[in-house]
């Protein structure tokens, strides 16, 4: 996927659209992850949709839920959602950040000799 130790690093418009990508993905899994924790919270303690996005937003971002879970199954539905939220967080940082440890971790490299 990325270059290897050998090839010169990659120019900076292609960079740039590497990290455009891996942002996307990034996106794209924050926007999953945000609908799975609204449809569980309308299903599961019958908010509406601008409560369930509001609580599914605040556990994605870190914050925590507005309204607290009344319902036995909503409980724990917001406990696993607020794991599961945290681990979101750090493949999504994990996901964008990788490019850029690549490239410089790349750039150490460049100027070694194969021995």
């Amino acid at each position: 996927m990325y270059e290897s130790r050998r090839t010169p690093p990659l120019p900076r418009p292609q960079f740039a659209l590497r990290l455009l990508r891996h942002g996307a993905l990034a996106a794209l899994l924050l926007a999953f992850s945000l609908a799975l924790g609204m449809a569980g919270y309308a299903h599961y303690e019958h908010l509406d949709w601008r409560d369930a996005f509001l609580n599914a937003a605040m556990l994605l971002g870190g914050m925590g839920p507005v309204n607290n879970p009344v319902t036995p199954a909503g409980k724990l539905f917001a406990g696993w959602y607020a794991l599961y939220a945290g681990l979101v967080f750090l493949v999504a940082a994990s996901i964008i950040l990788a490019p850029v440890m690549h490239r410089m971790l790349h750039l150490f490299h460049c100027d070694e000799r194969d021995r």
